[in-house]
């Protein structure tokens, strides 16, 4: 059962970097569905990954919901915080992803594009206070 369960995720990550979006999601929730429920490496990075998925297909209320899965499966795991921010800021929710950003450098400080993305998230914030909206 373990040496499936690896196959259909590499299968699935295979799809994803293939960038075939419609096949890497049913392999990535079929991944998901027959694992146990519980902390698990593999299950959090499916989960972010079928965010992702989600992500590029502009899917935003179920890319957060795979992200925020993620996270509660595994909250040492920082890339599904990283994620989760990107795509609150894409929807301006400047605070909620600002959050998201120091969480990933409060578990990983040298993880680069997070600093960048919090520093934008700041500026944005900024900026949308300025113009009163």
């Amino acid at each position: 059962m373990a040496g499936e369960a690896a196959a259909l995720l590499a299968a699935a990550r295979a799809e994803l970097r293939a960038r075939r979006l419609s096949a890497a999601e049913e392999l990535f929730s079929r991944f998901i569905a027959r694992s146990p429920a519980g902390a698990s490496s593999d299950l959090a990075t499916a989960l972010n990954d079928r965010g992702q998925v989600r992500y590029l297909r502009v899917e935003f209320a179920a890319a957060v919901r795979d992200f925020t899965a993620a996270i509660e499966c595994q909250p040492g795991f920082e890339v599904p915080y990283y994620n989760r921010g990107l795509v609150r800021y894409r929807l301006g929710d400047f605070d909620e992803a600002m959050k998201d950003f120091r969480k990933v450098l409060e578990l990983n400080p040298q993880f680069e594009d997070a600093a960048l993305s919090l520093k934008q998230a700041m500026l944005d914030k900024e900026e949308k206070e300025k113009r009163g909206y």
